[in-house]
C-alpha cells in the first residue's frame, strides 16, 4: 500500500471514530437533554438552556456531524468539529488540576481527539476515502 492510501484510509479512520464520538454526544442531547442543560451550566456557565434549544442544538448538530461523516463541505464541517470538540477540551480547565478525583482522569481522553480534529481538518483535502466530495476543497 503506497503512502497516499495509508494517508487515505488513515484520515478515513480518524473521521468515523470522530463521528462516533459526535454522534453519542449528539444522541445525547435528545436522549437527556437535561444532562446537556446541566453541562452547559457547569462548564460554559450559560444557565437555563432548555429542553427545546436543546433539542435545536442537536438536529443542527445533526446536520452537520452528518456532513462531516459524508466528507461534505469539509472546511465548514471538519471546522465546526474542531471548534466544538476543543471547546469541550477547554471547558473543564478546573478538572484537569484535580485529575484523580472522581473521574477527572476521563477528561484527559479528550486531547488525543483534539489533536485527531485537528489533523483531519489541515489534512481535509486528503481525507476522499468514501467521501461523497472528492475533489480539493475549496481554500
Amino acid at each position: 500500500m503506497n503512502t497516499d492510501k495509508k494517508l487515505a484510509l488513515s484520515l478515513f479512520f480518524m473521521r468515523i471514530t470522530i463521528f462516533l464520538v459526535m454522534f453519542m454526544w449528539t444522541m445525547d442531547k435528545f436522549f437527556r437533554p437535561e444532562h446537556t442543560i446541566a453541562i452547559f451550566e457547569k462548564f460554559y456557565f450559560i444557565p437555563g438552556l432548555g429542553v427545546y434549544l436543546t433539542y435545536g442544538m442537536a438536529v443542527v448538530e445533526m446536520i452537520i456531524i452528518a456532513c462531516f461523516v459524508l466528507g461534505l463541505v469539509r472546511r465548514w464541517s471538519y471546522g465546526f468539529v474542531l471548534v466544538v470538540h476543543a471547546a469541550s477540551t477547554f471547558s473543564p480547565l478546573m478538572q484537569y488540576f484535580s485529575p484523580f478525583e472522581g473521574n477527572h482522569l476521563l477528561f484527559f481522553a479528550a486531547w488525543p481527539m483534539l489533536a485527531a480534529c485537528f489533523a483531519l481538518f489541515v489534512l481535509r483535502d486528503k481525507d476522499t476515502l468514501l467521501s461523497l466530495n472528492r475533489h480539493k476543497p475549496v481554500a
